[in-house]
């Protein structure tokens, strides 16, 4: 603890009792202490890591004292001062630091890389700025359920570099969202000061370019941080509002342990020494004659004797547990998919007009659903699909998006957080490059990091075939394929678009939901006026056959009919997959073993697309079933052209047809 021989900060005590007073001191004591032993552990290696909030104290314990219980805070590396104030029993804070299984996270990620819902906290990812987004989505749920709850989430000077930074405080203002943008402005991000990363003089110049309050505080004054954000949430919970909070303050050790601090300019720790919120706030305390000496080491051997036993019980934990099964299958939340079977009339619909009866249906099945996008409200979206679903349903819950993919996606998932559904729109599915990484390091980790189920359809209008050049008709589902935890779904009829769609919302799991653009208007079919579902991961036979199998997807289905018609002397076995992650293995082999002939067949390029896996999976488990090498059929190696007839010669359709009589004859 440092020791000084006057007080440096001036602290205001209005309003605070003499308990109060003492009640704050413990709680801002509480950190540090802990972070003390923590370092000794990590040079003994009982952690691994550690990221120093010494000296940020004031910050985390004073935003967090001011917040209610049941209000979310999204902290970040430095603000263990939040997790200890909210009162998670030690034990668990430290097997999570060691990485035992009850931890947050059972041994799957890092320090405060977890969140709880039991706390109302939600970690961060290593990215810094994706949980901005979110705090935007949970504040949006509470202003919907006209809950009065402010939200504050935690970002660094350095963090608010990133585009996640601007786009979250623009919806946020938009929308007129309660929550705060706390930035924890400690002078450095790692080791790059802040004139190397912005050249504004202060963070609160900012909130007049995204028309929002702004306020500045001295994050190292634990009064002024409590009285300040006090101040903030008492207005914002009746005048629901984004404000942006700078708390000015020094970080004294190194980004994490090993980086060290060589890069500060002698003297500077020095300085800011004399600004720690700790021994500022204790000489305080005495010269109020609040605080004596023996009751300050009463309250600190008692936290350390507390620190010491919690961290005991936690160390004699056994490691983790090795379980293939138990990995996989925390990978997505538990759901048990009841199908919903078609029972009504039926009547002629397109595949847009299936996709739009889904919506509507789950809509009015779901009152807490939420469908978000670019031009989605009066307008009706790029494609029309939303048109008059503002009328029904209302601006709340339709809502037009500022063009920020990553924020949404992260506003999708903190209505998930919240209790909520979300639907996200992808005006094209190209654009989704935008939220990539909340999509793949969000919704796709989340519940196997700390079993949060992520709640959110993204839409992606895909595909290529009208001219519309290399950024609005690639095939990105490879893409995604990749990512453990995430769901692909990709209809190719339009019974299935609809019960498909309504089968994704119904799920809690993250879904990648594919919409051919060419199929919206261009295919029909009698199906079922009410509400009806199909089964996600699920392949389906389109067509029976006994020479050949093609297994497809999407418009690949099409194709294949339509080349397959023209070859009647060829018996086609065609099999849609339509859910691509979990994929229907099972009906993969069937279908090869039927005929011992395969072309997979897809709109990807050829190169890394999901072919090459398929034709993988079945070589390891159809070899000797097989009477011909398995064929690949897929768009060429290039961007999708403008160009028409280059269009044509890059997707696969013509050398599908090719490659079917070839396999004939093999």
């Amino acid at each position: 603890m440092e020791v000084l021989e006057k007080r440096h900060i001036d602290f205001d005590r209005t309003g605070f009792s003499d308990e109060e007073l003492i009640n704050i001191y413990t709680k801002l004591v509480r950190p540090r202490l802990i972070e003390e032993r923590m370092l000794i552990l990590l040079r003994q290696g009982k952690i691994t890591k550690w990221f120093s909030g010494w000296g940020q104290e004031g910050v985390s314990v004073g935003t967090t004292y001011a917040m209610n219980r049941d209000e979310y805070i999204l902290p970040m590396h430095r603000n263990l001062g939040v997790f200890t104030s909210r009162d998670i029993p030690l034990r668990k804070l430290f097997a999570q630091f060691q990485g035992k299984l009850s931890g947050f996270t059972k041994g799957r990620d890092r320090s405060f890389h977890f969140g709880t819902q039991e706390f109302n906290l939600v970690g961060m990812i290593s990215h810094l700025g994706p949980q901005m987004g979110i705090a935007d989505g949970i504040a949006l749920a509470s202003k919907l359920k006209k809950e009065k709850k402010a939200t504050l989430v935690f970002t660094g000077d350095g963090g608010a570099s990133e585009g996640d930074f601007h786009e979250s405080l623009n919806v946020a203002s938009v929308w007129d969202l309660p929550v705060i943008f706390a930035v924890e402005n400690n002078c450095w991000g790692l080791s790059t000061p802040s004139i190397e990363q912005f050249r504004c003089k202060q963070f609160i110049d900012k909130g007049i370019g995204y028309g929002i309050d702004a306020v500045q505080v001295n994050g190292n004054n634990i009064l002024e941080v409590i009285n300040c954000v006090r101040k903030i949430v008492d207005d914002i919970r009746e005048n629901p509002r984004p404000v942006l909070l700078e708390l000015m303050t020094f970080r004294m050790r190194g980004h994490e342990e090993a980086s060290g601090t060589k890069y500060y300019p002698e003297g500077l720790q020095d300085e800011w020494t004399k600004q720690d919120p700790i021994a500022n706030y204790e000489l305080f305390l005495k010269e109020q004659g609040i605080l004596t000496d023996e009751l300050a080491m009463t309250i600190r051997e008692s936290i350390k004797t507390e620190i010491v036993d919690e961290f005991e019980i936690a160390f004699q934990e056994d490691a983790v547990p090795v379980n293939m099964e138990t990995e996989l299958g925390d990978i997505y939340a538990p759901f048990t998919q009841v199908v919903v079977s078609p029972t009504s009339n039926k009547s002629e619909k397109r595949f847009i007009d299936a996709i739009q009866d889904g919506l509507r249906q789950s809509m009015e099945k779901y009152p807490e659903l939420v469908i978000m996008g670019q031009d989605i409200a009066e307008y009706g979206g790029a494609f029309k699909v939303t048109e008059g679903f503002v009328d029904q349903f209302g601006k709340d819950r339709i809502r037009n998006t500022p063009i920020c993919e990553s924020a949404i996606v992260g506003a999708g998932l903190g209505l998930s957080i919240a209790g909520m559904k979300a639907i996200v729109e992808m005006q094209f599915a190209d654009f989704v490059t935008c939220g990539f990484n909340q999509i793949v390091n969000n919704l796709a980790k989340l519940h196997w990091r700390w079993g949060e189920k992520a709640d959110v359809v993204v839409r992606m209008p895909t595909g290529a075939g009208s001219a519309a050049g290399p950024f609005h008709s690639q095939s990105n589902e490879a893409w995604f394929f990749h990512t453990p935890g995430l769901k692909i779904v990709y209809p190719s009829s339009v019974e299935d678009a609809k019960g498909l769609l309504n089968a994704a919302i119904e799920d809690p799991n993250p879904v990648m939901f594919f919409e051919h653009k060419n199929l919206y208007r261009s295919i029909k079919e009698e199906i079922s006026d009410d509400y009806y579902t199909v089964e996600i991961g699920k392949a389906k036979t389109v067509r029976e056959g006994n020479d050949i199998t093609v297994i497809t997807y999407g418009m690949g289905v099409h194709w294949a009919k339509e080349i397959s018609a023209k070859h009647p002397d060829i018996s086609v076995e065609i099999l849609d997959l339509r859910t691509l992650l979990p994929l229907d293995t099972e009906a993969i082999y069937t279908a090869v073993r039927k005929t011992g002939k395969v072309i997979v067949l897809h709109e990807d390029c050829m190169t890394g697309g999901i072919g090459g896996e398929l034709v993988a999976l079945i070589n390891e488990n159809c070899f000797n079933d097989l009477d011909a090498p398995v064929k690949r059929v897929a768009s060429i190696d290039t961007p999708v052209p403008f160009d028409a007839e280059l269009e044509h010669q890059f997707l696969p359709k013509g050398r599908f047809e090719t490659a079917l009589i070839e396999l004939a004859k093999y």
